[in-house]
């Protein structure tokens, strides 16, 4: 997962990647959401008095990388960044009463850039681990699940992991479709199976276009964007096996900021208010919501 993640194309209306690549027209869901619009959120004079003066006077800067549609991606008109976690942290700069700037951003480059406090929030669809919360504390506020998508036609049909067992699948660099994908190697090598090819990507759009030439077998995403992603393909993938691993998604806050609580109180206020399920509901993933967040809510 974002890790789950996936990417999909960036594209300004129909974009033609390749030769032998997909083209994606962003229609059906991203363009109902496109046009949905959500309220504003109220700002919480309370919520806002315990948000640092950092970001107080200097704004939230948040950073999302924009190729992993329907959470994060780029607009028809090739520069707005838009999605589920996009409207989310303009809401959450509503309740908190600060402007907000996102910033599209490679998605393995945004926590040592929280780190070192160039951005103050990182909404990327990162999976909440154990191991993320070492460098940077999560607001949990969603959960998904990893997807198999497999070129149309194809006689693959994975399901589960030990179902990659001597086949090549296609993931984004840094997510945890690719950590898992690597350890399913080697227990596939242990149980004296053949290994995983793991082809390995910079971004979502590429590893696309490595399953629909052939090169992978299979291409490996968090479960919602991996139905998107065939969804907005005409027919040249299709899902293949359950959703599996379901994890919390969290917002990505750098430790000792002083940002975490006010992040968490203000998800919870747009949960209570409905904001929230709008959110959702505008991107048809209302199926990942849950009922209240949670800080660092990961057990593994």
């Amino acid at each position: 997962m974002r890790s789950h993640r996936v990417r999909w194309f960036v594209a300004q209306g129909t974009t033609v990647i390749a030769a032998g690549a997909v083209a994606a027209t962003f229609s059906g869901i991203g363009a109902a959401g496109a046009a949905s619009s959500i309220p504003t959120a109220p700002k919480d004079a309370t919520l806002a008095a315990t948000v640092p003066e950092s970001v107080q006077t200097g704004g939230l800067t948040v950073a999302l990388d924009a190729t992993y549609a329907p959470d994060e991606f780029i607009a028809t008109d090739g520069k707005t960044i838009i999605g589920m976690d996009a409207d989310l942290s303009n809401a959450i700069g509503q309740v908190l009463g600060v402007k907000v700037t996102l910033v599209n951003a490679t998605f393995d480059t945004i926590i040592p850039a929280l780190q070192s406090e160039k951005y103050n929030l990182g909404a990327s669809s990162f999976t909440d681990t154990k191991a993320r919360q070492k460098v940077v504390d999560f607001v949990d506020y969603f959960q998904a699940g990893e997807g198999y998508y497999v070129k149309a036609g194809s006689s693959y049909k994975p399901n589960g992991l030990s179902a990659l067992c001597g086949h090549s699948v296609a993931v984004e660099s840094g997510t945890t479709e690719q950590t898992d994908a690597q350890t399913q190697s080697k227990a596939c090598k242990k149980a004296g199976k053949a290994s995983v090819k793991v082809l390995t990507f910079q971004d979502q759009t590429t590893a696309n276009v490595a399953v629909s030439s052939g090169r992978a077998n299979v291409g490996f995403a968090d479960s919602q964007v991996a139905g998107y992603i065939v969804a907005q393909s005409n027919g040249q993938f299709m899902n293949a096996g359950k959703a599996f691993e379901v994890a919390p998604y969290g917002l990505a806050v750098p430790k000792g900021l002083g940002l975490t609580r006010p992040i968490d109180g203000a998800v919870g206020q747009l949960m209570t208010d409905g904001i929230y399920l709008k959110i959702l509901k505008k991107w048809g993933i209302q199926a990942g919501a849950i009922s209240r967040p949670e800080i660092n809510g990961a057990t593994s």
